[in-house]
Order: structure tokens, then sequence, then C-alpha cells
């Protein structure tokens, strides 16, 4: 086992590797090679040992496979890698030879199965000859030393996921502003699994540009600083993607205090909860998911949310950037937009709140509709 960096290197789960609070995420780092390992330089400066990417990210593993080549200590690093399920086990088997050509190793310290995201990726993986037998063969010769996942999904097929005990490490949303999935994380401490919070400056509100609102709000914290102390306060968490396209990004202060959760921390906290409650009144949806399924495909809890954050704390930006995947980034982002509704009335009477959900959808769309938008690595 690598020598913890410092004391908030932490234990991912029955892996039992030592990790950095941060770990860069390099899908997008993809301007070009030279740019790439100066990110990556520039991360193993600042103490961070892991470094993750996927098959999908463009060159994103030919450019780590070539720093690599140039000098960087391997042994120093943990690398994680990720590939989509599969329904058989040859496809699983070629790719990961092929990722681990492109990175220029002989093993990887993690390999993670990339989204999955639905019941139909659950069976493929739970199939006595789908993809996981492929990825047992390369755990027992070692070119795969742990093996995990990596979803978008909804909280029940994470939960399932996780129960299977195939795997030894979840990466997953969580953050300040999406705490749905609490649960997934409670269960991966009980099973011992290490967790990896995805992207928790983009996806998890715009964090890095903020509006002034949030700004206020958060005060004296910056918004990403506070959503990061909020996670790292989490004993189940073990590492925090910062997906840097370049060095300048890294430039942020990774905190190295144990403390996370201040007295201060703390009034700062219950400032966000008590606006949002007095900004939104009854209008708020508590984010329940009472009111699914929707007949019309709406992920209506998703959308309420989005303008939850809109109206509460002026993340319109945000909204329109996270609403505009709907109907455009398929298993990665479900759900029609909030103009499918047809006022059937299904979900009134599961609202607890008793929110007009059809008009608070029409709303929702005005105020965020814009150009249709897809998932970074697939522009």
């Amino acid at each position: 086992m690598k020598k913890p960096n410092s004391v908030n290197d932490r234990r991912f789960g029955q892996t039992d590797l030592s990790l950095s609070v941060f770990s860069l995420g390099l899908m997008r780092c993809l301007a070009s090679q030279d740019v790439a390992e100066q990110t990556v330089r520039r991360a193993i400066e600042l103490g961070i040992n892991h470094l993750e990417t996927a098959r999908g990210y463009g060159k994103s593993e030919e450019f780590l496979g070539a720093a690599l080549r140039n000098g960087l200590n391997r042994s120093e690093l943990y690398i994680t890698t990720k590939i989509s399920p599969t329904p058989d086990a040859a496809t699983m088997e070629r790719e990961i030879e092929e990722s681990l050509q492109r990175l220029n190793v002989d093993y990887l310290d993690m390999l993670a199965i990339h989204g999955l995201n639905t019941w139909e990726h659950l069976a493929w993986v739970e199939a006595e000859n789908g993809c996981m037998q492929a990825v047992r063969q390369a755990v027992s010769d070692r070119r795969v030393r742990h093996v995990g996942f990596s979803t978008h999904g909804f909280l029940e097929v994470i939960l399932a996921a996780i129960a299977t005990n195939l795997f030894e490490f979840v990466n997953l949303h969580y953050s300040l502003f999406f705490q749905r999935n609490a649960a997934a994380i409670e269960l991966a401490q009980q099973n011992d699994m290490g967790v990896f919070i995805i992207s928790p400056a983009d996806k998890a509100g715009l964090l890095h540009t903020p509006p002034q609102t949030l700004i206020d709000l958060c005060a004296p914290f910056s918004p990403l600083e506070l959503n990061y102390r909020f996670l790292l306060n989490n004993p189940a968490v073990t590492t925090l993607s910062v997906g840097a396209a370049n060095p300048t990004e890294l430039d942020l202060p990774l905190m190295t205090q144990e403390n996370f959760l201040t007295a201060e921390v703390a009034i700062v906290l219950d400032r966000l909860h008590t606006h949002q409650t007095q900004t939104l009144k009854t209008d708020l949806c508590s984010q329940c998911y009472a009111c699914l399924p929707c007949p019309e495909g709406i992920h209506i809890p998703e959308v309420l949310r989005l303008r939850n954050l809109a109206i509460a704390y002026d993340m319109t930006q945000f909204g329109e950037y996270r609403y505009r995947m709907f109907e455009n980034a398929g298993h990665w982002f479900p759900g029609n937009k909030a103009d499918r509704c047809n006022d059937c009335g299904d979900c009134l009477p599961r609202c607890p709140e008793n929110l007009d959900i059809p008009t608070l959808l029409r709303d929702t769309h005005q105020r965020l509709n814009g150009k249709p938008g897809r998932r970074l690595w697939q522009d």
C-alpha cells in the first residue's frame, strides 16, 4: 500500500487503498497531451494521488499513458479507468486490454463499470456470461486490482447494484444541493465500499462560477468550499473528483484541516436552508419522489429541484445547463422536458406537499428551457 500523503488521505473502503481526499478526474483534460500532462503533474504537486479517466473521455487514456511514459512515478499513483457495461464478456475483455495499452500500464489499480445507470445495465452485470466474467478474469490475473462502478442512475438502481456485493467502491453524484443519494452512501458504508463523489463543482451547481446571491448566502466561504466541507465532513466519503481542464483550474484551496464542519459552517448551512424555505414557501419541492412515475416520462423531482435552486439561490445558469440535457443525454440524464405535461393529474394526489405540479412544471420550462445540451465528453 502506498503511504498517505497527508492527514486527509482516506481509506477507500475494502480496497484498503489510501486515496487523497481530492482525485483528478481527466474528463476535461482533452486540449492536448502537453496540457493533460501539466495538469497531472500539478495535481501530484498538490498531493493528489488518484487519477481517474475512462474509455469514453476522448483521448484522455492516451494522454495519461503518454504522461506515464514521460517519467511520472507509477508506484506513487492510483489509476482508475472506467468501461461501460456490456452484455457479453468478449467485448469487455477487448476493451480492458485496449485501456491497458492506451494507459501504458500493466495493471489498473481500479476498474469501474462506467454508467451503471439502468436495470438493463444491472442485468448485464449480474448475468453469468456477461461483462463481469471478463472483469473477474482480469482480477484473477492481476491486470485489475479492484472493481467498482460509476452511476448516474436512479437511487433504486444504485442500491440494487451495491447489494449485489460485486463491487468494492461506487462513484456517484451527491452534494449539498443534491442529497437524494444519501441512502446509497449509507449502504456503501455498511458494505465497506469506497465512495467517490462525481463532479462536486460542475454538476453540483456550477459552483466554480456561482451567482452573487449564492456567494452572499455562503459567506464567509465560497459555495465551492462550502460544498467540499459538507461532503468531506461525511466519514463515508473517501474522495472528491476535481475535473480540471488545465493546471490553473487546480489552483484552489485543497484543505488540509481535519475539521470540516465547524460552527461557522453549520450557521451557513442553516442560513441556506432557511432562505430556501422562506423564498419558495408553499412551492418548495421536498424531493420525496412520490410523484413518480409520470405517464409522460417527466423526471418531476429533478425538474422541480432545478426550479428550487433557480428561485432560492439564483442558480438559473445551472438550471438551464441541466434542464436542457433532458431528452438529449439518454440514460445519463433521463427524463422528458416539463412541457410534455398534459395535466393528467396522476401526480397530484401523491404529493405530500399538495403542490400544483403541472403549474410548477410549466413555470420551470419557461424559466430554464434553452438550447439542447449533451454530456460534456459527447460534444
